[in-house]
């Protein structure tokens, strides 16, 4: 198993923005797709963004032009840049890591908590 570690959740004003990282510290099996997911309370996992080895990228609709997934693959590390934040994107953010470039992801990271204030 892949594990991953995240890091950059907090709590911002709205409008605000946050970074968060995650790396893969220990790879069980070669990483193609990588990516973040949110939970916000009382709702299901959600996707909001992934990138592949490739560079190919995807978005929710509701984070477009707001947030930007990016990676270092010699780090097995990736990023999300996100602005203009919005009390509705206040969620646990987990990391994911997939072998193939699409489809469900194999390993999540534990979680990072982002509050968004109004």
């Amino acid at each position: 198993q892949v594990q991953l570690v995240e890091s950059g959740g907090g709590v911002v004003q709205a409008g605000g923005s946050l970074r968060l990282s995650c790396a893969a510290s220990r790879s069980g099996f070669s990483i193609n797709a990588m990516g973040w997911y949110r939970q916000a309370l009382g709702n299901q996992r959600e996707l909001v963004a992934t990138i592949t080895r490739g560079g190919t990228t995807n978005y929710a609709d509701s984070v477009k032009g707001r947030f930007t997934i990016s990676r270092d693959n010699a780090k097995n590390t990736v990023y999300l840049q996100m602005s203009s934040l919005k009390p509705e994107d206040t969620a646990v953010y987990y990391c994911s890591a997939n072998p193939l470039p699409w489809g469900s992801p194999m390993s999540w990271g534990q979680g990072t908590q982002v509050t968004v204030s109004s």
